[in-house]
């Protein structure tokens, strides 16, 4: 893997917590109802920031949303051994989506979508979960590049990048500081 090296910050604690706060007022915006509401976080980023999310509706509500966590791993179709054939039947095996979605309005949650081949893995994971009334995409940053027809309905930032450059978010939960910084290949 090419060493890379910081090229900018692109959001600190602050803008994080203002683009999840923003993102969770839209939310409760378009789902008038939070009890038929679900957030299911991608993981590993996504889970932590759809349980931040599911705070700030829940402050903004009264009623916080259950919360899910997605492993897509055995849906990527970009991730298969040369040769192999991906299997339509595949079974997740740490996902965690403790709640019925059927009839649910499920906003699948991510930290970065760039060519929404993730997104596209993650409906076909939560579908094999049981069916939604609506499955809607929010993430933290966009950074652009798509290979397929994804769009997010929620964004906390646009962040055009070149496809020779790394977007890596850090979470408290796991790096012990929110920040998004762009990288580049360090020669």
């Amino acid at each position: 893997m090419t060493p890379m090296r910081e090229k900018t910050r692109v959001m600190d604690a602050d803008d994080v917590r203002r683009a999840l706060r923003r993102i969770a007022h839209e939310i409760v915006e378009r789902q008038r109802d939070p009890t038929r509401l679900a957030l299911v976080g991608i993981r590993t980023r996504g889970v932590h920031l759809a349980a931040r999310l599911a705070d700030a509706i829940g402050m903004i509500e009264g009623v916080r949303p259950p919360t899910g966590t997605l492993d897509i791993t055995h849906y990527r179709d970009d991730r298969q051994p040369p040769g192999a054939v991906a299997q339509a039947t595949a079974v997740v095996q740490t996902s965690v989506v403790p709640l019925a979605i059927a009839g649910k309005h499920v906003v699948l949650v991510d930290d970065v979508l760039f060519t929404g081949r993730t997104v596209r893995a993650a409906m076909d994971a939560l579908i094999d979960q049981g069916r939604p009334s609506s499955i809607q995409l929010a993430v933290l940053i966009d950074r652009g590049h798509r290979e397929l027809p994804i769009r997010p309905d929620y964004i906390g930032k646009n962040v055009p990048t070149s496809t020779r450059e790394r977007v890596t978010v850090r979470l408290t939960e796991l790096d012990g500081r929110d920040e998004v910084v762009i990288e580049e290949p360090a020669s």
